[in-house]
């Protein structure tokens, strides 16, 4: 491999992953109550732990900042890929920084390894490698947490369906294993609590 390819690689993952630190509820929280949102609520930084502190229109100013968080690094790096030539064949790029993106939302640097469940800076890298499947996804959330009123069962059936999508519409091999391995780590690994409120009936709805 080219080191010159190598070293833009790992900058631009590093890049996406410090984007994906920047946690928007923490910020909005601090700067409009003066507390740490970490310990209020269900301790996430998300849009639906802000919601219950902040309200409605917090909710939706924190949803698509962290849209946008996955959205713009993903485009970019899509950008990048073929601009430098950077294995455009295998679509690789776009997903290491999509990785970068959801790991930083969920493990921020800068807020000691915590954060939120990377729903919405999912979504945007969903969107960010192809647009149809993230609006597909937008949907199907919107739909599930209308009808349940409950955020994470929405949350969960929307990024699992994801690599069906990409598979549907003959995505890059790369992007399916990609939704695959982020629907796992953002619905069964960050959502476990949740699930676990869900099997005992426990979980919150949202008004």
């Amino acid at each position: 491999m080219n080191f010159q390819i190598l070293f833009y690689i790992i900058g631009i993952v590093a890049a996406a992953y410090l984007i994906g630190s920047i946690s928007t509820g923490y910020i909005l929280v601090k700067a409009v109550k003066g507390i740490d949102i970490r310990n209020e609520g269900s301790g996430s930084t998300g849009a639906t732990n802000v919601k219950r502190i902040l309200g409605t229109w917090a909710f939706f100013v924190v949803m698509f900042i962290d849209l946008l968080k996955g959205f713009l690094p993903v485009f970019a790096a899509k950008y990048l890929e073929h601009k430098f030539n950077i294995f455009p064949q295998i679509s690789i790029l776009p997903v290491l920084v999509s990785l970068g993106v959801i790991i930083g939302h969920s493990r921020s640097i800068f807020l000691n390894f915590t954060g939120g469940k990377s729903v919405a800076s999912g979504v945007g890298t969903i969107f960010g490698l192809f647009w149809p499947a993230g609006i597909l996804t937008a949907i199907i959330w919107s739909a599930i947490t209308y009808s349940t009123k409950i955020v994470s069962i929405g949350s969960i059936v929307a990024l699992l369906l994801t690599p069906v999508w990409m598979f549907v519409f003959h995505q890059p091999l790369s992007y399916i294993v990609y939704c695959l391995a982020g629907g796992i780590y953002i619905t069964l690994y960050l959502h476990r609590d949740n699930i676990k409120r869900l099997i005992t009936g426990k979980e919150s709805k949202v008004r």
